[in-house]
């Protein structure tokens, strides 16, 4: 491809891994701005560099691409701004309010049909409150047992991955071809 094809600081997508004559990885890397005026006029330092003898090309590299503006009912994005992350770790303030119900719960238990041990291996529990406590026999009757439940804390605070789905191609950026005129 000529370089009369293309603009100056134009931007591709390729599906191969190497930067044809006259591109350059958009990698972020910095560069001399005495070899590169053109694209250096276009680019500035949004992109890095000291803007005295270096400036940095576009770092696409596991980034995804968004509109520079702000859209209707989103965020205003600059230009070179970047954000987000790959991986995210959930704080309770960034859960729902929720509530978890648990119903209080009873149990039944066997009761035994007299009081005549003191030795609860293998026994029932007795009838009354009077000693001995146990039954060697089973009776009729059941003892309810109200049980209450407590929620702890689970988890491990682990990363989510937070990455859309998507396909992996290389980012090039023209380093020659026609300066873009203003319109």
């Amino acid at each position: 491809m000529a370089a009369t094809d293309r603009y100056v600081a134009e931007i591709i997508i390729v599906p191969f891994n190497f930067a044809p004559k006259g591109y350059a990885t958009c990698n972020g890397q910095l560069l001399p701005i005495s070899q590169n005026t053109p694209l250096f006029a276009l680019l500035g330092t949004a992109f890095g560099g000291d803007g005295k003898s270096t400036f940095g090309l576009p770092d696409l590299m596991g980034k995804v691409p968004i509109g520079a503006g702000q859209g209707p009912g989103l965020y205003l994005h600059s230009l070179g701004e970047q954000g987000g992350t790959e991986e995210v770790t959930l704080t309770t303030n960034e859960l729902p309010s929720h509530t978890h119900n648990i119903p209080e719960q009873e149990l039944s238990f066997p009761a035994g049909a007299n009081n005549n041990t003191n030795n609860p291996m293998g026994n029932y529990p007795g009838t009354s409150s009077a000693t001995p406590l146990y039954s060697a026999t089973v009776g009729s009757g059941a003892i309810p047992v109200h049980a209450s439940l407590q929620l702890r804390a689970a988890g491990n605070s682990a990363p989510v991955y937070n990455v859309q789905p998507s396909l992996t191609l290389k980012f090039l950026i023209a380093m020659q071809g026609v300066f873009p005129p203003r319109s």
